[in-house]
């Protein structure tokens, strides 16, 4: 099934979804019932009756009975008047809001309320004159399609959950119920999809980010603003670093921003006028300067570089910065770590002359290969272009330059990759790096940026071999990302077993009775002298003693629990062997004392 039919069934299920409810409550009246990722939604108001996952039997069993009767999908057309007349008879208020703003307004409002998703239709370029409608069994709804010929060719599919929804996506409207399913061309697809959403629970982000103490958030301190506790800054602490590191290794140095800035830095940049409703605000008792949060770092290194003149023998200039950035996102949006308002990047940027561009290029993809191999995770590559839009900025020539420089430096290093319209920065293209979560979803953790837009509106220049002045190229570069929607994809992808070298307690050794205590410190001595090198340099190994009076299956389960990679048994044949029973999740196997080190050193 090709992804056209895979879309027509899955609007068709939405259909049969609102089917089934008009059946079993007559009372419903309908929003929007649009496919999304993997299967479809509809939006509906019952008044003050709530759909529960108690219903989803219910609803799914009604929603197999109009599959079975076999209904054929029939297109028709009406005037526009006459379907607003047909939604005021039907006592679908939120239908003949639609088709109010379709005649008023036609294609604009159409696209403006993403008439796809909708369903509605707008022929012409100014007021809709005629809308199609979408006909099953005794069910009608305003729709421009596409389905399937009838409704026994719709797969297999399942209700998953319910949620509310403002009406138009506005606070001030009515809310609404969306009800969610997904739906598949079989029965075997959709099995393994809802497997692979089980083992997503196991490692939600969310759950073992309290389970491991990692994370927490607090009402006092606001939604989307995350705080990290020991065990977690622990981890956030090493990827940094070695973040840090590799980027160092080829010439970047370390700068510092203030948090906040006045609003024509990002005038001035572009951001404004494209993320000025993102920003959070802030106001000064002291001037009447309009302040915001920083919400990206890229135009303070602008100012840095622009602070002295730069001569073609300084270039490549290179900046990176670890910090915090703010975000006003909307608290329907929040997730986890995945949609934060307070977001931290290893952020880096290079100003180079154009014959530098692909030395540039080659060390960034160099050290980002590098640290995603040490953390064990696989990468998909993006080429993230323009599309036809406005939106975007800088000279035709420039972005036709980056497009094509971006795909012979993927091609040089022999990296898969595939591109995507639409998904460059509105300031130049990308080579994004994909990540793949426990349920196959993709999220970009790193990227290189063109930027050909900010070094003309800040009038950056060096001074070439020849005299004049010339504008570099600045990349941008981020090997996590957003540290904290990368640190909700690496503990899914992890499931909390992190690394030995990244994880917050690497050692806990487990006691059988307390007859080897005097054992148990001669092995925290070999502990404590035990230096990692590898990937980033270590003063110890840190390890904890776990000499309660307790079962040792408690203690190994309580250590399994913390997912703590390495658990040291030590009992009195293992004091008299001088050696320790190493146990990890590759299995159980005896290690002597005196080869401890080096074994934990492989690791």
């Amino acid at each position: 099934m090709n992804d056209e039919q895979l879309h027509a069934m899955r609007h068709s299920l939405a259909h049969i979804t609102a089917t089934a409810v008009k059946h079993l409550w007559p009372e419903a009246k309908f929003g929007i019932g649009p496919v999304v990722e993997n299967g479809f939604y509809y939006d509906i108001d019952l008044g003050d009756t709530k759909i529960s996952e108690q219903n989803f039997p219910k609803i799914e069993k009604e929603m197999r009975k109009v599959i079975a009767q076999n209904q054929e999908f029939v297109r028709s057309t009406k005037p526009v008047d006459e379907a607003i007349k047909w939604a005021k008879e039907g006592k679908q208020p939120y239908k003949e809001e639609l088709l109010n703003d379709l005649k008023r307004s036609g294609t604009t409002v159409a696209k403006d309320l993403d008439a796809d998703a909708m369903g509605t239709i707008a022929d012409g370029d100014a007021a809709v004159e005629e809308v199609g409608f979408y006909t099953n069994g005794d069910f009608t709804d305003l729709c421009r399609g596409p389905h399937v010929a009838s409704t026994n060719e719709v797969g297999a599919f399942k209700l998953m959950r319910v949620a509310g929804a403002y009406w138009r996506g506005n606070e001030k409207n009515p809310q609404m119920q969306r009800l969610y399913g997904v739906a598949f061309a079989t029965q075997e697809e959709l099995d393994v999809y809802l497997e692979r959403l089980e083992q997503a629970k196991l490692r939600d982000h969310r759950r073992l980010g309290k389970e491991l103490d990692l994370f927490t958030f607090s009402d006092l301190v606001g939604s989307g603003l995350p705080l990290y506790t020991p065990r977690g800054t622990l981890i956030r602490d090493g990827l940094i670093k070695l973040s840090e590191n590799v980027r160092s290794e080829v010439g970047f140095q370390k700068v510092w921003s203030p948090h906040i800035t006045k609003k024509e830095l990002y005038e001035k940049s572009g951001h404004w006028a494209k993320f000025g409703d993102e920003l959070f605000l802030v106001k000064s008792q002291e001037t009447t300067d309009e302040l915001v949060m920083k919400p990206m770092n890229c135009p303070h290194h602008a100012q840095i570089y622009a602070s002295n003149p730069r001569s073609y023998r300084d270039l490549p200039l290179k900046y990176m910065e670890t910090t915090t950035n703010y975000r006003d996102e909307k608290t329907g949006e929040l997730h986890g770590l995945s949609r934060v308002r307070s977001l931290s990047q290893d952020d880096s940027h290079t100003y180079c002359m154009p014959e530098q561009v692909d030395e540039i290029f080659d060390q960034l993809i160099e050290k980002i290969q590098y640290f995603y191999k040490a953390i064990d995770m696989d990468l998909k590559l993006r080429l993230s272009l323009r599309d036809d839009s406005p939106s975007y900025l800088g000279p035709d020539e420039l972005w036709d330059f980056g497009q094509k420089k971006l795909a012979e430096i993927a091609e040089r290093h022999h990296i898969d990759f595939y591109s995507e319209e639409g998904e460059a920065a509105f300031y130049g293209p990308k080579l994004d790096f994909m990540a793949e979560d426990a349920i196959g979803r993709t999220w970009q953790v790193a990227t290189i940026q063109f930027d050909f837009v900010q070094p003309e509106r800040f009038e950056l220049e060096y001074i070439d071999a020849d005299g004049t002045a010339k504008r570099p190229i600045m990349v941008h570069c981020a090997i996590m990302g957003s540290f904290d929607r990368f640190f909700s994809v690496f503990i899914e992808h992890t499931a909390g077993w992190f690394p030995f070298w990244l994880a917050p307690e690497q050692v806990r050794i487990l006691t059988i009775n307390d007859t080897v205590l005097d054992y148990v410190e001669e092995i925290e001595t070999v502990l404590r002298d035990t230096v990692l090198m590898a990937p980033i340099k270590y003063n110890e190994i840190r390890f904890a003693r776990d000499d309660r009076n307790e079962s040792l299956g408690k203690k190994i389960r309580e250590a399994t629990a913390w997912k703590i990679p390495v658990q040291l048994i030590v009992g009195p044949k293992d004091k008299e062997a001088r050696e320790v029973s190493v146990r990890t999740q590759q299995g159980e196997e005896k290690v002597s004392l005196d080869a401890l080190a080096d074994y934990l050193k492989r690791l």
